[in-house]
Parts: C-alpha cells; structure tokens; sequence
C-alpha cells in the first residue's frame, strides 16, 4: 500500500528563474537537476523535510503536453489558478520579514485565521500562489 507522497509538481514559465527563486529566496535545496534532450527534471525541497521533492516542471510543448494545453496551463498558473502550497513556519511574522528583505514579493502580510492559524500569501516567479502558514499556541 502507499508509505507516503514522495514528489509533487509545480508547473513553471521558466526553470532557471524557478529554481533561483525557491534555492536563493526560499532556502530549497536542490533535489535533482538531470537534462536529458530537451527534458530537463529540476526538483528542491526543504532542508528539514528531506523525503519530499517538488518538481518544478516547464511549461513548455513535449511529450505530455501541446502547444495549446501550454498556453492554457500558462494563463491559470500565472493568474494563480494552479499550484497552490501550504508551507508550515514556527513564525510567520520573522519569515514574512526575512523573504520580504530577500525580494519575495507578498500579496498579503501575516493575519490570523478563524481557523487556527496565521497565515501570508505570497506568489512564485510564474504565479504558483503559497501560503506561509503558522499554527496558532
């Protein structure tokens, strides 16, 4: 039966500028970097979560997708539409302050929830929306 989720997809306009984003101003590590062709697979993760990757996937025509299923992925990955993560912080206010002062950009500061906890919307450089979020003491 299945252990566990190991990987997870994040679609991405461009991989170079996504695997900057999530290493340098998120503090991922890289999982994965293989180019074979025209696939390239890129995957990082936490440093404290070492058996989870996410693949950070082109949006760009192959195999599994056409031009038109691209342009359709683009436009709701950009618009916020797909890739929406929760990530889990110890304190919400000092990693909004420490990835504000390393250039990610936030669409909403941390605010308590009605539901337990508090929480910072941010997005990626394609538009992925994430949440940076804290369970309340």
């Amino acid at each position: 039966m299945i252990n566990r989720l190991a990987v997870t997809v994040i679609w991405v306009k461009d991989q170079n500028e996504a695997l900057h984003f999530y290493t340098e101003k998120l503090g991922f590590e890289i999982r994965a970097d293989v180019t074979k062709g025209d696939y390239r697979w890129i995957s990082v993760g936490a440093k404290n979560q070492p058996d989870f990757e996410i693949g950070l996937s082109a949006l760009k025509p192959s195999m599994a997708l056409t031009e038109d299923e691209v342009q359709v992925l683009t436009k709701l990955v950009e618009s916020g539409k797909l890739g929406h993560c929760v990530w889990k912080t110890d304190d919400c206010q000092k990693a909004y302050e420490a990835m504000t002062a390393k250039g990610v950009e936030f669409m909403q500061p941390p605010q308590a929830r009605p539901y337990g906890t508090i929480e910072a919307i941010f997005k990626d450089t394609s538009g992925n929306i994430m949440v940076l979020s804290q369970d309340k003491r």
